[in-house]
């Protein structure tokens, strides 16, 4: 079967650009800009923008494929890439022609502005503020914890409580540079250090009424039927691909390295080689979960809303797993750089914690599967 032309395009970027750059995107921690442009100029960015606007016009699969290779070499490109196609998401279903012909483009990078302090993961219900100001203006006030490519996005999908109507949250599209919206201290974290991801705060921040996407009010309606479902597959993929870098490292690092003492690998010792085995199983396992959640969200499967939720859960704590054994297979050299799985080891920490966290995904699991209100 002949590949994608989308693949065989981020293939080449990835050897020329992303893989090359990883160690210095963590290692200081900076944006990885090259990456993203180069992404852009190979229409990844535009990948799931329909056709007529000069996009990709694929989904949910191609995406998922998409972010697992980028995890599999630079966890922060792969993030900040993962947050653009959620986003972008969005605004296919309800954003201004002008920016979905840019993100088709490949020359506007969109982020989620999602998560608060006031009502920290549990990020469907904002406790930021819009308030009309006339007919045709918005004042947004927020404080924002945590935004994927902060202050390097070119647009931002924005939550806050309705302006009148009743709901939860309503959404909007708030541009980079709009006065009163400010960036917080840069990202210092333990892992995805490229990513950008800090704080965000609205003060008297103003927007136009048709910033707003989608009704006022219907906020969580457009989070649980376009969004959550690239967010679930997403981070799965992300936590995927993750996983398979750190197996096929320490694999590695195990056939290669020898106790010469016992004229011996490390492979040779059958600990060592379970502990290998043991991660390809939860690799390849989380893998087939996120294949079935594909094929059960293009199938409009009844099980559908189930597997996306199981899909975040299981491969993000499959991706703890896995990368702790990487670390012990590789014994006290998976502690230096160079070996490359301490990287992983630290980017895989991610999935668990990012909203909705696994413990919440937990919930509504058994919520689903004990005949429960999921909300």
């Amino acid at each position: 079967m002949r590949t994608p032309q989308y693949l065989r395009a981020l293939r080449r970027v990835v050897t020329g650009v992303v893989a090359p750059a990883a160690v210095e995107v963590d290692t200081s921690g900076s944006f990885p800009r090259a990456s993203v442009d180069a992404l852009g100029k190979a229409g990844l960015l535009g990948l799931i923008s329909p056709l007529e606007t000069g996009g990709g016009g694929e989904g949910h699969r191609a995406a998922a494929l998409v972010v697992e290779e980028l995890a599999r070499h630079c966890g922060s490109t792969a993030m900040v890439v993962m947050m653009h196609y959620c986003a972008t998401a969005v605004l296919e279903a309800h954003g201004p022609e002008p920016v979905r012909r840019r993100i088709a483009g490949g020359t506007y990078l969109a982020a989620l502005a999602f998560s608060e302090f006031g009502s920290r993961s549990q990020f469907w219900a904002p406790v930021s503020t819009a308030t009309a100001n006339g007919d045709d203006r918005v004042r947004l006030d927020a404080r924002k914890s945590w935004v994927t490519s902060a202050g390097e996005a070119d647009g931002y999908v924005w939550t806050s409580r309705p302006v009148a109507a009743e709901g939860v949250s309503t959404l909007w599209l708030v541009p980079a540079g709009v006065p009163g919206l400010e960036v917080g201290a840069p990202f210092d974290g333990l892992g995805l250090r490229g990513n950008s991801s800090s704080p965000m705060t609205a003060t008297g921040m103003e927007v136009p009424a048709d910033a707003r996407l989608g009704p006022d009010g219907g906020g969580f309606d457009v989070m649980l039927g376009t969004l959550l479902p690239y967010f679930q597959v997403l981070s799965a993929a992300f936590s995927t691909g993750t996983m398979d870098a750190a197996s096929t490292k320490a694999a590695a690092h195990a056939a290669a390295t020898r106790m010469e003492h016992l004229d011996q690998s490390l492979a040779d010792n059958p600990v060592v080689r379970a502990n290998v085995a043991r991660m390809r199983v939860r690799t390849d396992m989380a893998r087939a979960l996120l294949l079935d959640a594909l094929d059960a969200l293009e199938g409009n499967r009844p099980d559908g809303l189930l597997k996306l939720l199981e899909v975040k859960a299981a491969a993000g704590e499959s991706a703890l797993e896995v990368t702790d054994l990487a670390m012990r297979v590789c014994g006290g050299s998976a502690f230096r750089k160079e070996v490359g799985v301490e990287r992983h080891f630290r980017d895989g920490r991610a999935s668990t914690v990012m909203a909705p966290t696994t413990d919440a995904l937990y919930d509504f699991i058994g919520r689903i599967l004990c005949g429960l209100p999921l909300f």
